[in-house]
């Protein structure tokens, strides 16, 4: 079982921990009970950076492309994810999804998505079934030629997650990465021109940010979300140390808010009674 935990800081790294396979039974963790795992990752925002159109990667096909072939004439969709993870890298793709489904906009004429796995062991047939799920929701004509799921070597992999600000580190005791959750739009000519963090993108400013992106320019930097996913312990039967702060947290609010519930309807009911006992007079 899973927990999650989910706010917004200025400043906070935004992560989420899990993978391939069950999760840890136990982890390391820092002073203040972040797990070791997540130290150092994260999504920085490289704004006005060029990416490097150079990288070669193969597409569903199992075809080689070169990253540039996606670049030129529209605005860019950049979601780096793996494809084999079974939460929240669905849930990114599910959110763009729900976004771009919103949209007049159509992927294939007004913008592009390009989809790259993390995850260099993961092959052109596990990018190919990727695909058939999100055109199949997407449903939009024209979409399998604009919407791109890559996979590629570790070299390529890291020089393009190196130039987005993507951050995240594998475990090879667990068989886990921990990653961040978020999207980037590029202008046609490769710059780096919007952040968007967490699992939902408002359709509005995906809007805004495709339109801004097809004319080169550049936003500005945004909050970042601290999204970080972590374990329930079965073998010692409680959760971790992030996720009890949050049940804790969660579990207070709750109490709070029942008071204050309990307060404004004994409030309302003397209301009435005194609005009653007017009305007799």
């Amino acid at each position: 079982m899973f927990g999650l935990l989910l706010f917004s800081l200025p400043v906070s790294v935004s992560a989420q921990a899990w993978g391939q396979g069950p999760p840890p039974m136990s982890s390391e963790t820092t002073s203040d009970g972040k797990p070791r795992m997540l130290e150092g990752v994260g999504i920085d925002q490289k704004l006005d950076a060029q990416l490097p159109l150079d990288l070669m990667f193969k597409d569903e096909t199992g075809a080689q492309v070169r990253l540039s072939d996606y670049f030129g004439k529209r605005p860019v969709v950049l979601a780096l994810v793996y494809y084999s993870c079974p939460m929240l890298c669905n849930q990114v793709l599910n959110g763009l999804t729900g976004s771009m489904d919103t949209l007049a906009f159509d992927v294939g004429k007004e913008f592009e998505v390009v989809t790259v796995s993390f995850d260099p062991r993961e092959t052109a047939e596990l990018a190919r079934e990727k695909k058939k799920t999100y055109i199949k929701w997407y449903k939009r004509p024209g979409a399998s030629d604009g919407w791109h799921f890559l996979t590629g070597d570790k070299h390529e992999i890291d020089k393009l997650t190196e130039a987005v600000g993507f951050r995240y580190r594998y475990d090879p005791a667990t068989n886990q990465f921990a990653h961040g959750s978020g999207i980037m739009i590029a202008t046609p000519q490769g710059k780096l021109a919007r952040y968007f963090y967490g699992i939902e993108y408002a359709p509005r400013d995906l809007k805004l940010g495709l339109i801004d992106a097809s004319e080169s320019k550049i936003g500005s930097p945004v909050d970042k979300l601290l999204l970080l996913c972590y374990h329930y312990d079965p073998a010692a039967g409680k959760y971790g140390p992030i996720v009890m702060n949050m049940i804790r947290l969660g579990g207070g609010a709750t109490v709070i808010g029942f008071v204050l519930l309990t307060l404004w309807m004994r409030r309302r009911t003397a209301m009435h009674k005194r609005a009653g006992a007017g009305g007799t007079l």
